[in-house]
């Protein structure tokens, strides 16, 4: 059973979408809360059933979604069905013309971060990072630990860990640039994962710079992602159309799957054709989160019937 967090400072009218430290908190009982709704959604458990999982009461468990997501459990649940995600799908084909049609090169795309992005050279990728110097920490999250990596030129990765994992998160994204230098540096990583992760400081006047370490093809996809807008989404085909390779859906889901900079470069936000979830690197659970969460950001507080 989760540990009972201290909710003596949540306020009877609480403010959603929380970060920091007290997001990350949250998540260890949102995360344990979508798992048993997850599995048992057929059942339709309870909210008293659902809290006294987590060691809470029912008011209290209603509160911290509230704080994290900006959604009742009942709303968040909502927010992650395959009716939702069908939903979400019904303008894939055009998003991704519209993708086409703005260029994928450009650097000055609108994005809910407003990225700026730039690509390594693909002898700097066949380097498998030699020469390049990545400094790289851990920092609390709504999701969870999050592990964020950068070059001089900007954010190159970030990736999560449940609790416990942080040594096989560090060694996974350390392997996708092995000759690379790693230095730890808190300090320096910090002001990203600040960044990233607050929607206050989501301005168009603080540009979050990205650097794409792959191949030709993968950048390609990852820039094509960073068209999707939060509360959208799209399908491996959709976006190997887009690339003017229809037949390429297969290449586009392992490219996808190797996104190196999860959450900022919008992996989360391509399904299946049919609305199905599918796969995501860091746990389907974690990205039914992600999906839930910004679905508190980006659109009214769904009706709850």
């Amino acid at each position: 059973m989760t540990k009972a967090l201290d909710l003596s400072a949540i306020a009877s009218e609480p403010k959603p979408i929380s970060v920091g430290e007290e997001a990350s908190e949250n998540y260890t009982v949102v995360r344990q809360t979508l798992r048993r709704i997850t599995e048992d959604w057929r059942d339709q458990p309870t909210l008293e059933e659902l809290a006294k999982e987590v060691g809470l009461q029912p008011i209290q468990l209603q509160r911290v979604f509230s704080r994290w997501a900006g959604l009742t459990p009942k709303q968040f649940l909502q927010a992650i069905t395959l009716d939702h995600a069908k939903a979400l799908l019904r303008d894939s084909a055009s998003i991704m013309d519209t993708s086409f049609e703005v260029g994928l090169s450009g650097s000055s795309r609108l994005h809910d971060l407003f990225v700026t992005h730039e690509a390594m050279t693909p002898g700097d990728y066949r380097n498998r990072g030699g020469g390049l110097k990545i400094i790289y920490g851990f920092h609390p999250s709504p999701f969870g630990q999050v592990l964020v990596m950068a070059t001089d030129k900007g954010l190159a990765g970030l990736g999560f860990a449940d609790p416990g994992e942080e040594d096989s998160s560090l060694e996974d994204m350390c392997s996708r640039w092995p000759a690379a230098q790693y230095v730890h540096d808190q300090d320096a990583t910090a002001r990203y994962a600040q960044r990233v992760f607050d929607p206050k400081k989501w301005q168009e006047n603080q540009p979050l710079n990205i650097v794409m370490i792959g191949t030709d093809f993968e950048i390609r996809v990852w820039q094509t992602l960073l068209k999707i807008p939060m509360g959208q989404a799209t399908t491996y085909s959709d976006i190997a159309a887009c690339l003017g390779n229809p037949k390429a859906s297969r290449a586009v889901g392992s490219a996808v799957g190797r996104n190196p900079i999860s959450f900022v470069v919008p992996c989360h936000r391509v399904l299946a054709k049919g609305g199905k979830i599918g796969g995501y690197h860091w746990g389907l659970t974690r990205k039914r989160a992600i999906l839930g969460w910004e679905s508190g950001l980006s659109a009214p507080v769904l009706e709850c019937v």
